[in-house]
């Protein structure tokens, strides 16, 4: 089953929006099967099998989640960082400027969704294999 060391050794390799899909496949193949990321203050909770589960301390000051939210502010921020234009700390402040709360990772459905304050699906997308 996988650690926090291997999460965040695998994290660490991302700069991107475009090195998130092998960064997917790679905790993937370590045994994580979803992921909650909680956008107020980066902290992480991983989900394996047989109920296997870690939660990561928070990594950045506190963002405010906007009370509003808004799905097409949210899939410019997506589009923009998928590109390479944004960085992950950029990511993060505009997915709370669009009003998102967490996303959650499924590496058995290859899908991300994003939710705001109330747990309403705002944007639900599957994740690029990369050839993998």
């Amino acid at each position: 089953m996988f650690t926090e060391q291997q999460l965040k050794a695998a994290h660490a390799k991302v700069k991107t929006g475009t090195d998130f899909p092998a960064y997917i496949q790679e905790i993937k193949k370590a045994g994580l099967t979803f992921y909650e990321f909680w956008v107020k203050d980066g902290h992480t909770t991983y989900h394996g099998s047989a109920g296997h589960r870690i939660e990561s301390a928070p990594v950045y000051d506190p963002l405010k989640i906007s009370n509003t939210s808004s799905v097409s502010a949210l899939k410019h921020t997506i589009a923009i960082h998928q590109l390479g234009q944004t960085d992950f700390s950029t990511f993060c402040f505009q997915a709370a400027s669009a009003g998102v709360e967490k996303w959650v990772i499924d590496t058995d459905h290859m899908i991300c969704t994003y939710y705001d304050r109330n747990g309403a699906s705002l944007v639900a997308e599957p994740i690029p294999d990369a050839g993998y």
